[in-house]
């Protein structure tokens, strides 16, 4: 075992149950963490070790960390589909949240009905708990890791027995290339150097993973996926046509249990919210109903990043504003006034925001206003809806594409100043053929991204081929 591999093992351990209550409290908050939990740390059920050792050719193993992720490994799985349906994919995941939305595209799509696409969780990357996973997969045909969140001991275990690894749509924040940098000596050799394919969004990407240590004859320019909305996951549930067809059904279930967010209705969105901002976006929303009588109804939805929070964003706001909040899972739950009188609605569910983002006039991008985190979150998906997006100073994690929205016009950021995001908001709330100018003009960065996923599922079938 190379030296810097042992280094990392001997550390993992320490390390790892000093994290452990944290880790643990996270996934009793989330819920679900017992089905499957012994899958994290490499122990699969005996009926799957059982069908994929009797396979006749090895599966691709295809990684996302969790719900974003998630959406970016199914935009991938769909475009392989389409072009080796031959190819049987495991997809794997650390979340529980990633997990359930996995499961339900896959059986949307009918590909656990195939046999197709097999469901699990990621374990540890841990050498005994991932050379477990490793033998109970079939010592998997390689391995795609989505976006970021390499894992050493399996990219090792790839390059032991000839397989190819593959780093795909790879996102690379201010922040972490700064810690990268400072350790190159460290994560060169274990996480970028066994690459045999590194797929990133940008012509600039290149020069920033070569520094790195990636070897700049494996990286390939292919555009985003994440901003890819090119129809390429038809089969995943994922098309134009299916897309409108979740969104009026969602619009039809909210108004039968009294909550109505009809196209008439202006609606201020608030999307992957952290703490702090929600509050701000209430007494924005608040002002701005209070201010002009053509906002008198505006409707306010609230998603919290990690819906774990909910209880506390509502009681929050309750206090403070003296407002009342209806969460999207009670609906159903709650009587039809209950629902109809509640001032704010908060999405506590995983899966739905895309659609939710369609249900909006204006949306704001959570993440960017802040004071505790900084780096934003990902502006792009309401304006693939349709839909304007603003969104505060604190954007570095989407640092290139937010550039190249602002250049033309395609978005609105905000300075902190205490009314800058209500004042923003009424304008876009009020005046229809601005909020069309924004959307168009942002729409025309995003096109540069369309078919993203087909080309990198071209590159990793043409790797795969080698």
């Amino acid at each position: 075992m190379p030296l810097l591999l042992l280094l990392y093992n001997l550390l993992f351990a320490p390390v790892f149950l000093l994290l452990l209550p944290g880790y643990l409290a996270r996934m009793i908050r989330r819920g679900g963490w017992r089905a499957g939990f012994g899958q994290r740390f490499g122990f699969y059920p005996k009926t799957w070790r059982a069908r994929l050792a009797a396979e006749p050719t090895p599966r691709l193993w295809i990684q996302a960390v969790s719900v974003g992720e998630m959406f970016i490994a199914l935009k991938l799985v769909a475009a392989l589909r389409q072009r080796a349906p031959e190819l049987r994919l495991l997809l794997s995941t650390t979340t529980t949240t990633g997990f359930a939305l996995a499961q339900e595209r896959v059986a949307s799509a009918g590909w656990d009905d195939e046999g197709t696409v097999a469901v699990l969780y990621t374990p540890l990357d841990f050498l005994p708990c991932a050379a477990l996973a490793w033998r109970a997969l079939a010592r998997p045909a390689g391995v795609v890791v989505v976006e970021g969140g390499l894992w050493p001991n399996l990219l090792a275990l790839a390059r032991r027995d000839g397989r190819p690894a593959a780093l795909v749509n790879a996102r690379l924040s201010p922040r972490s290339e700064r810690r990268f940098r400072r350790a190159r000596a460290l994560t060169a050799p274990l996480l970028f150097r066994p690459l045999s394919l590194l797929t990133a969004p940008e012509p600039a990407d290149r020069a920033r993973w070569t520094a790195l240590g990636a070897d700049p004859e494996c990286i390939q320019i292919t555009g985003s996926m994440k901003f890819d909305d090119s129809g390429v996951a038809e089969s995943a549930g994922s098309s134009a046509a299916a897309a409108d067809e979740r969104r009026e059904r969602l619009r039809a279930e909210l108004a039968a249990h009294g909550l109505q967010l009809d196209p008439a209705r202006p609606v201020l969105l608030a999307g992957s919210t952290h703490a702090g901002e929600e509050l701000l976006v209430a007494q924005q929303w608040r002002r701005l109903r209070q201010r002009d009588a053509r906002l008198a109804d505006l409707g306010l939805v609230i998603a919290p990043r990690h819906v774990e929070r909910t209880g506390a964003v509502r009681a929050q706001l309750e206090a403070a504003l003296g407002l009342r909040g209806i969460a999207r899972s009670e609906l159903g739950k709650k009587s039809f006034d209950e629902v109809a009188g509640a001032d704010f609605v908060l999405l506590d569910t995983t899966g739905e925001l895309r659609d939710w983002f369609a249900l909006a006039t204006v949306v704001f991008i959570g993440k960017s206003l802040a004071t505790h985190v900084s780096g934003g979150q990902n502006p792009v998906e309401p304006l693939a809806a349709g839909r304007p997006v603003i969104f505060g100073p604190r954007m570095e994690n989407f640092a290139d594409i937010v550039a190249q929205l602002l250049a033309v016009g395609g978005a609105v950021q905000v300075p902190e100043a205490a009314d800058a995001l209500g004042d923003a908001c009424a304008h876009l709330l009020v005046n229809a053929d601005a909020r069309a100018q924004l959307v168009a003009r942002g729409q025309t960065v995003l096109a540069s991204h369309h078919g993203a996923a087909a080309r990198t599922a071209a590159a990793v079938l043409a790797l795969l081929a080698r």
